[in-house]
């Protein structure tokens, strides 16, 4: 009988250790990570993101992500009590984990520590901290999700710095924090153990995407954001992808195992626009677009004006506004590339210039215009904005630049060197370009006010898409 029991007993341990050899060793699983960045609160797509989600889910176990950047740029969105509307969105579709953009300060601490209480998902940041009172309990540097068959995940995330240290926008939002290395806190994280992929949900860009890559090859996946791109690459044994902005794309990881280990790794961007849209979320999207202030015609736009008009507006706008000689508006925050004649809404407006922007005068000669345009064309620290026409102005000028593209002069045929002229501008350029000037002030006046203004007074309104700014490039 014992003899019966034992035989029984090793039996049953052999079988048991052939399974656990199958389980561990021999079984195909797989998962799929659909991810989004910067979508700006554009709502566009969001009903065929729901389509595409669910389809999925249907099919394999699949985790939702997002890598920042998720408002400013849509006035449903953003002129919404606690810009709600994109995450309320965001939780019905079941998103499990997010890290922070630069956009999410875009409001400060407080603001943003009251959306990150109201998301469903995780949000995580690895390289912020605390330094004074912020209003804001500091997120989670990383989070283990697990998939419906046992896939487990851990995603770090992390947000981009510059040499101001902290992430892009004024300083004025980012009062009481701290922003480490993302580099740095990124492998610190890869350390921890206990998972079967690690997946870095970074807002760094992808030019330091695939330095960091290159540094650390810890990660099996970098999901990125920040710098628009429409990414599918390998660097090392690192898949790095980014979907563009604005939900053109939505971007699907599908990580294989077998067993324990990792099998394979496939990155695609698909286009949601082969996706029909969910019934639900395209109706809940209507209701957030049909605000009737925000639809109200305030003027009419004359003739269609494309990037080059909007910044002869802009410019003109900051400068007329302040009673300014010289305006001078950036590339960036100017979030359209056209805006078609006819009647123009509050919405409209928003959607051109979406950052609340404020306005700065000073007093500059040429020759300090000319340090600035140079520092900005040359930049190293952020190249995605380098070596192109980032200063629109209101006064014609000429970049010279050498053969290897670099900026050595700047020429303006209608000022005077030596003269000081009151300049105006908006307060993104104020803060975070490097220039010398006299007699800085800064002024409460909203540029979306002075917009509306302008277009309740003034229609209908034209302005000209001539380029004023050139580049002359000297072999």
């Amino acid at each position: 009988m014992k003899r019966t029991n034992l035989l029984l007993l090793l039996s049953a341990i052999v079988m048991l250790s052939g399974i656990m050899f199958y389980r561990n060793t021999l079984r195909e699983r797989e998962v799929v990570i659909l991810s989004t960045n910067d979508i700006h609160a554009n709502l566009a797509n969001f009903a065929r993101l729901a389509e595409a989600v669910r389809e999925c889910r249907d099919t394999v176990p699949t985790v939702l992500v997002d890598a920042g950047d998720r408002w400013s740029g849509n006035a449903f969105v953003d002129l919404a009590e606690g810009r709600r509307p994109i995450i309320d969105l965001m939780n019905e579709l079941g998103y499990d984990a997010a890290t922070l953009g630069n956009h999410e300060f875009d409001m400060g601490a407080s603001f943003l520590d009251g959306a990150i209480k109201h998301s469903a998902f995780r949000t995580i940041c690895a390289n912020i901290g605390k330094v004074g009172d912020a209003e804001l309990d500091i997120p989670l540097p990383s989070v283990v999700v697990k998939s419906a068959n046992g896939i487990k995940l851990r995603f770090v995330g992390v947000v981009t710095n510059y040499d101001n240290g902290h992430p892009d926008g004024a300083d004025s939002k980012f009062v009481g924090l701290q922003f480490p290395d993302p580099m740095e806190c990124a492998c610190v994280e890869a350390a921890k153990q206990g998972v079967h992929a690690l997946v870095l949900l970074s807002h760094m860009g992808y030019t330091k995407d695939v330095e960091f890559a290159a540094k650390c090859d810890k990660y099996d996946v970098i999901i990125g954001g920040h710098s628009h791109d429409v990414v599918d690459t390998l660097v090392g044994r690192t898949v790095i992808g980014q979907t563009g902005r604005k939900l053109a794309n939505v971007g699907a990881t599908t990580i294989r195992f077998k067993g324990n280990k990792i099998a394979g790794i496939d990155y695609r961007n698909i286009p949601l626009a082969d996706y029909a849209e969910d019934a639900a979320v395209a109706a809940r999207v209507a209701e957030i677009e049909s605000n009737p202030d925000l639809l109200r015609s305030i003027g009419r736009l004359g003739k269609d004006l494309d990037k080059r008009g909007l910044a002869d507006m802009q410019t003109f706008l900051v400068a007329n506004s302040m009673h300014a000689q010289i305006g001078f508006y950036h590339y960036g925050g100017i979030r359209l590339a056209k805006l078609p004649a006819g009647d123009v809404s509050m919405a409209d407006l928003f959607n051109i210039e979406p950052f609340s922007s404020y306005i700065y005068t000073m007093t500059m000669t040429p020759a300090q215009m000319r340090d600035m345009i140079i520092a900005k064309y040359n930049d190293t620290g952020n190249e995605k904005e380098s070596h192109r026409i980032d200063l629109f102005c209101t006064t014609p000028y000429t970049i010279v630049a050498d053969a290897d593209n670099t900026a050595v002069d700047v020429l303006f045929p209608q000022l005077r060197e030596g003269v000081g002229y009151k300049v105006a501008m908006g307060n993104y350029i104020a803060e975070k370009y490097r220039f010398e000037a006299d007699d800085i002030q800064m002024h409460p006046t909203k540029l979306l006010d002075v917009m509306a203004d302008w277009f309740a007074h003034h229609s209908p309104v034209e302005f000209d898409n001539t380029p004023k700014q050139k580049v002359v490039v000297r072999k």
